[in-house]
């Protein structure tokens, strides 16, 4: 019995620094994860690993990414964006809308602005009026639903029109790769340097960490959670207009099948629900994650029903798994 007791501490203390080492380094054990997911979809259709569906998996991946930032910059604060992707939605409805009216130029503008203005009234709500993030920036989504619905009844007959840049690159390749790497690697390295080298950045990890601390510090919480807000709005503009180059097909539900996915992305990426800690690379790793177990749930050729409760379920696992090794007990 004596030797047990050495072994088991021995043991219990691989695991804690298992777990450290996953919750320091997260995007490490989501790359394996990646290729091991790879390495089976390989096995399910030999020879489907190309350089063509690695292209494909990419320019999928690069909009949920997009789509993940904003959850994982307002998670790092406590907080999550429910909004993002009818604001996406509504960006590219109206980008395509107004094309015809004013030009590409100006309607891509005025897109941006739909996303400001939702990332502003998001700001006020859980800035200054308190209100819960999950409650505000479900009710602005909807409002936004609504608006969106009245905003076509008026536009219904000019017809739509998507501008050129954005086809180029939603649909162009370069090089065998995704023309929407020109978007997105500059984006990511933004969202990366905002995040770890910027005081903004600091900012969302202390009020995430103990917002009471960070207000007994001298910072105002209800500046940095306005310009979070609209920075999501912005960010949930942008993937749109992407997104709407992609599928070249405005409606009015163009971007709202990746809400729910961004936030998983964001979550496998090793981004607490709770706030106080995220990772951007992980997010990205947690998007071609997605993609990838997608790809084999359309191989095995399931009900579409069935493939989203088991998509959903796979989700949970990977989710729940992740979360035993790098959440504190």
């Amino acid at each position: 019995m004596s030797d047990i007791h050495p072994q088991a501490e021995t043991e219990t203390r691989a695991l804690v620094r298992l777990g450290r080492f996953l919750k320091d380094n997260p995007v490490i054990p989501l790359i394996g994860l990646l290729f091991l997911l790879i390495g089976a979809l390989e096995l399910m259709r030999p020879g489907i690993i190309s350089p063509f569906w690695a292209g494909n998996t990419i320019k999928f991946a690069i909009p949920l990414a997009m789509l993940a930032a904003c959850q994982v910059l307002t998670m790092l604060t406590g907080g999550i964006d429910l909004s993002a992707g009818i604001v996406a939605t509504c960006a590219a409805f109206v980008a395509a809308t107004l094309t015809p009216l004013i030009g590409p130029v100006p309607a891509m503008l005025t897109a941006m602005v739909v996303g400001a203005i939702v990332g502003l009234v998001n700001g006020f709500g859980v800035g200054i009026a308190r209100v819960h993030p999950l409650i505000m920036t479900l009710g602005t989504g909807l409002i936004a639903t609504g608006c969106l619905q009245v905003y076509q009844r008026y536009v219904i007959a000019t017809g739509t029109d998507i501008p050129d840049i954005l086809e180029w690159l939603g649909t162009g390749r370069t090089a065998g790769l995704p023309n929407g790497l020109f978007l997105f690697v500059p984006f990511a390295v933004f969202i990366l340097w905002l995040m770890r080298y910027t005081g903004f950045g600091r900012l969302l990890f202390a009020l995430g960490s103990n917002e009471k601390a960070a207000k007994l510090s001298g910072v105002r919480s209800w500046q940095v959670l306005m310009a979070l807000y609209v920075l999501s709005g912005l960010i949930a503009a942008l993937t749109g207009l992407l997104y709407l180059g992609m599928i070249r097909a405005p409606s009015l539900s163009l971007a709202n099948p990746l809400m729910l996915p961004s936030v998983a992305a964001a979550v496998i990426g090793g981004t607490s629900i709770f706030g106080g800690r995220g990772s951007f690379a992980g997010a990205i790793v947690g998007a071609l994650i997605l993609r990838v177990i997608e790809t084999m749930l359309t191989l095995a050729r399931m009900p579409e029903g069935a493939r989203i409760a088991l998509f959903g379920l796979i989700i949970l696992a990977v989710t729940a798994l992740y979360v035993r090794f790098t959440e504190q007990r």
